[in-house]
């Protein structure tokens, strides 16, 4: 049978609720970040982002934080069909805290849940074929119903030929043998764990611990004795992790020494938050090991993925995309919190980012309905409908899109939050301006407050839109001002994990050439803002084209790419513009507003049109726009084939 899959994990899932306040108690923390959780399912995720085929065999409640896990391993890339969504029981909660560079707090909400209701049952013979190799933890050995489908996922993976790995992952109260209140215990002396682990150990051809969870499988607190015990009961790899000291490999007999393991280089840098950074350094494990690297290569991987892990806040979230790993092992440690990294971070979020925020954008066509003064300048218009109107342009955009990818909008939340709220969870792309409506100077909507907290409150989804009229010819002191506002509300937008599109309009400031918004851009990249995407005004002119991109791609080969606005070019004008920017990748698409609502407002505004037309109206003209750049989209593609 074809492997489509390099590798099963099988054991733990959870919603990993994660303290905000760095150097506090528990009791203390005022705020929490959500992350996906538990070790098989972090390590399927953390495996996806280096490049493996991965899947994940586990339980989550029917419910929203179930959802929430599906969800977020699809995003990831991990395949979801082992995933059991359980009626009866809930999804697994972990709360967390930083405290120090030592302690790491955190309590465990696991009783009778979802993924401990995996059975015998739950374990298809024909997807464990599909694997070529199958990771079980050491949780999911401590209860009889868990432990007998993890022995069958293993029988049936020795059957059809797959590699098996064990991640002793001890957790004592996990086990029964500490309280609810010792979740950050990692070592309790318990002969009947051993015994339970000792009987499943000639089962793995890969067993990977730290030297506490070799104690606990080998019944010894002397690490060589416990590895000595663990190499009488199986003949598997044993990888030791020390710590600071990084890992050892022991193929064969265990040496008198655990320097005489085989090892990898290690990094010197910051401790920050050790959970989940077992996970990471087992993905990297992997990554080597699944695709025939020798152990020294392979622990340099687990090494360089467990520092990041260590240097950053949640356990998924902060492991690496491979094309970031390779930048790393290239580049190497320029200063030892990676978290603090300027240039790395940008790697990190530009090669991870379409794991939080889903979705295909590779074709972007936006009905841009954000506008706010164009509105409120119509006769007859009023707060309340012009948010009404806004509710119909949501549902021409909805009507268009039909559930297929690539299709978005632009709304404001000042007076379109009814529809912009209702858009959420649609699938469509959300973008949301942050511009007072006309500033120039630039000024910012006063919702966001002085220190744009109001940030804080946006959903996740939502990308970060702001519109700077700007020109290559304006003062010094005008330049910095924006520039300063523009990386301000950047700044707190990265902060806040929301994406950010910057768009630049200098047509209305001064006189433009080929050269005009190629030159802005360098300016904004100079000022240190990054943007997943740029709004850009329809250019005619290819060489202008040319130079924009040229401009994006010498700083940010990552960008999400490029987007066309219309400002209430008539359809023909679009078009034509349309042909030009269509023959460039980087172009994704249009968000294009007064064009498709311009007139259907003054018309609605008035009392000339009802409801129902107005809604029929724009969707045909969003979507007679979206056939013009498909059909400008086929004949550039066509034209280089």
């Amino acid at each position: 049978m074809t492997k489509t899959l390099d590798l099963i994990t099988i054991g733990r899932s959870s919603v990993d609720l994660y303290g905000d306040q760095i150097g506090g108690r528990l009791e203390d923390m005022g705020s929490f970040s959500k992350y996906i959780g538990g070790s098989p399912t972090n390590i399927a995720c953390g495996t996806a982002r280096l490049g493996l085929r991965s899947a994940v065999i586990t339980g989550v409640g029917d419910e929203h934080m179930g959802r929430f896990i599906v969800e977020q391993l699809a995003r990831e890339g991990v395949d979801t069909r082992g995933v059991k969504v359980d009626p009866e029981r809930l999804t697994a909660l972990v709360l967390l805290g930083i405290r120090d560079d030592e302690r790491f707090p955190l309590i465990f909400y696991r009783e009778n849940c979802a993924d401990m209701g995996l059975t015998e049952a739950d374990i298809d013979e024909g997807f464990i074929a599909e694997a070529r190799a199958v990771l079980a933890t050491g949780t999911h050995l401590s209860h009889p119903q868990t432990e007998a489908a993890v022995l069958k996922a293993l029988t049936l993976a020795r059957k059809h030929g797959a590699k098996t790995a064990l991640d002793i992952d001890y957790r004592p109260n996990l086990w029964g043998v500490a309280g609810h209140g010792e979740g950050e215990s990692r070592f309790v002396e318990s002969a009947a764990v051993t015994k339970k682990l000792q009987s499943t150990l000639h089962l793995f051809d890969l067993i990977v611990g730290t030297e506490e969870e070799f104690h606990i499988a080998g019944g010894s607190t002397d690490t060589l004795e416990a590895l000595l015990a663990v190499r009488a009961v199986s003949n598997a790899t044993l990888i030791c992790k020390r710590g600071a000291r990084g890992a050892s490999a022991f193929e064969g007999p265990i040496p008198a020494s655990l320097d005489d393991g085989q090892t990898g280089p290690g990094f010197p840098i910051e401790v920050f938050n050790v959970l989940g950074a077992g996970d990471g350094f087992f993905s990297g494990l992997l990554r080597g090991w699944l695709t025939g690297e020798d152990w020294p290569t392979s622990l340099k991987f687990a090494n360089a993925c467990g520092a990041f892990a260590v240097s950053r806040h949640g356990c998924t979230p902060a492991y690496p995309s491979l094309t970031e790993l390779e930048f790393f092992l290239d580049r190497g440690v320029v200063r030892p919190d990676l978290r603090n990294d300027t240039a790395l971070e940008q790697v990190h979020w530009s090669t991870n980012r379409q794991r939080e925020h889903g979705g295909d954008w590779s074709e972007m066509r936006v009905f841009a309905f954000d506008h706010r003064m164009q509105l409120e300048e119509m006769e007859g218009a009023t707060p309340a409908k012009i948010g009404a109107f806004k509710a119909l342009c949501l549902k021409a955009a909805l009507a268009v899109a039909d559930g297929h990818p690539g299709y978005g909008i632009l709304c404001d939340n000042r007076l379109g939050r009814a529809a912009l709220h209702a858009a959420s969870g649609s699938g469509l792309w959300i973008g949301r301006p942050c511009e007072w409506p006309g500033s120039r100077p630039l000024a910012l909507e006063p919702e966001l407050g002085s220190d744009l907290g109001g940030l804080g409150e946006w959903a996740r989804e939502d990308v970060v839109k702001v519109l700077c009229f700007c020109h290559p010819d304006d003062t010094p002191e005008l330049r910095a001002g924006q520039e300063a506002t523009v990386k301000r509300l950047w700044e707190a937008s990265r902060r806040n994990r929301l994406e950010f599109l910057l768009e630049i309009i200098p047509s209305k400031v001064g006189p433009v050439d080929d050269m005009t918004t190629a030159t802005l851009i360098r300016q904004f990249y100079a000022a240190g803002v990054w943007p997943d995407w740029w709004k850009l005004e329809p250019m005619t002119s290819r060489a202008a084209w040319g130079a924009a991109i040229a401009a994006i791609e010498e700083r940010d080969v990552h960008t999400r790419g490029i987007v066309v606005l219309g400002l209430d070019a008539p359809e023909a004008e679009l078009a034509e513009s349309f042909e030009t920017a269509a023959g460039f990748d980087l172009v994704k698409g249009f968000a294009v507003g007064r064009t498709i609502f311009g007139e259907v407002a003054r018309g609605w505004m008035k009392g000339d049109i009802d409801d129902d037309t107005a809604v029929a109206e724009m969707a045909r003209r969003y979507a007679r726009l979206c056939g013009v750049w498909d059909k400008a989209r086929t004949k550039a593609r066509e034209a280089v084939a």
